[in-house]
C-alpha cells in the first residue's frame, strides 16, 4: 500500500490525480522516481489517444529579449477555454514560449515529454501549433499581445523606430494585414480577388470599360487593405505605415502575426 507522503509527493510533481498517483506507486512498489517514469509513459499512453480530439481553444505566448534583437511567439491549444486558463496549462506556455525565443520551431518536438505530461494531468488534448521566432542583425524585433492573449504579432523592422517598433506590431494585430508589400501578394490570391470583383461588377450591367475601371479600383482598395505599408496607420489614418517608417529612417523586414484557433488557409 503506498503511503500518503509518498502519494502528496508525486501529486506534487506531477498533478495529476491521487487514484493515478496511488496506482503508479503500487506499479512501481512504493519507488517515487519508480512511480514518475511510470507516470511519464502513461501520460505518453494518454496523449496518443486523446490527439485525435480537437484542440482549438487556447492561448498565445510572446517574447522579446532584453536586447530587441530576438522574439518568438508561440500558439498553444488546448480543447475548451476552461483547460487554456488552467495554472499549469500557463506556465507551460511561458516553458514553451522559453525555449523558443531560443530554438524556435525546434521547441515542438523538444517539448513532447512535458506536453504529455500536461495532458495527462489536465485529461485534454494539447497541442503547441506553431511556433515562429525572429532574430536580427541590425534592427530590432518588437512584439505585441493582446490582453485577451489569444491575438499578437512580432514584427522586425530594419532599424530602430522607436514608439513606432511596438506601435506597429499593436497595429498588425489590430488591421490584419496579409504582406508587408504588393509584390508579396501571391499572384492566384490577386487573380481570385480580380475575378470576384470582375463578377461582382458584369452584375452592374455597365460597360465593359467601365468594368474594368471598377475592378481597378476595388484591387486597389483589396491591396491598400492587405498590404502593410500601404495601411493608414492606426494612430494617424492621414499617414500609412510605410510612410511613418521611412519617415524614421526604418523599414519593416517581416512580421508574424497569430490569432488562436485561425485558419492558415
Amino acid at each position: 500500500m503506498a503511503d500518503m507522503a509518498k502519494i502528496k509527493e508525486v501529486r506534487e510533481r506531477t498533478g495529476v490525480g491521487f487514484g493515478d498517483c496511488k496506482k503508479a506507486l503500487q506499479e512501481s512498489n512504493g519507488d517515487v522516481e519508480g512511480a514518475l517514469d511510470y507516470l511519464r509513459k502513461q501520460s505518453a499512453v494518454k496523449a496518443a489517444k486523446k490527439s485525435d480530439r480537437t484542440a482549438s481553444e487556447g492561448r498565445l505566448a510572446l517574447k522579446i529579449s532584453a536586447d530587441g534583437c530576438v522574439g518568438a511567439i508561440a500558439e498553444i491549444n488546448s480543447e475548451t477555454d476552461f483547460a487554456a486558463r488552467n495554472e499549469r496549462f500557463v506556465q507551460f506556455c511561458e516553458h514553451v514560449i522559453e525555449t523558443a525565443l531560443v530554438h524556435g520551431a525546434e521547441t515542438m518536438p523538444m517539448l513532447e515529454n512535458d506536453k504529455n505530461e500536461l495532458v495527462s494531468a489536465i485529461g485534454e488534448n494539447i497541442s503547441i501549433r506553431r511556433v515562429e521566432r525572429f532574430e536580427t542583425d541590425g534592427g530590432i524585433v518588437a512584439g505585441y499581445l493582446h490582453s485577451t492573449g489569444t491575438v499578437g504579432a512580432i514584427v522586425e523592422l530594419s532599424a530602430n523606430a522607436g514608439e513606432l517598433n511596438k506601435n506597429l506590431a499593436m497595429h498588425i494585430t489590430s488591421e490584419n494585414p496579409l504582406v508587408v508589400n504588393a509584390e508579396e501578394l501571391p499572384a492566384a490570391v490577386v487573380q481570385r480577388e480580380e475575378e470576384i470583383f470582375t463578377a461582382q461588377a458584369l452584375e452592374t450591367g455597365k460597360p465593359e470599360n467601365i468594368v474594368k475601371n471598377i475592378v481597378r479600383g476595388k484591387l486597389k482598395k483589396f491591396q491598400s487593405e492587405s498590404c502593410l505599408n500601404e495601411q493608414s496607420y492606426i494612430w494617424d489614418r492621414e499617414r500609412t505605415v510605410g510612410e511613418l517608417l521611412k519617415a524614421q529612417g526604418s523599414t519593416c523586414v517581416r512580421f508574424a502575426r497569430y490569432q488562436v484557433g485561425e485558419s492558415f488557409d
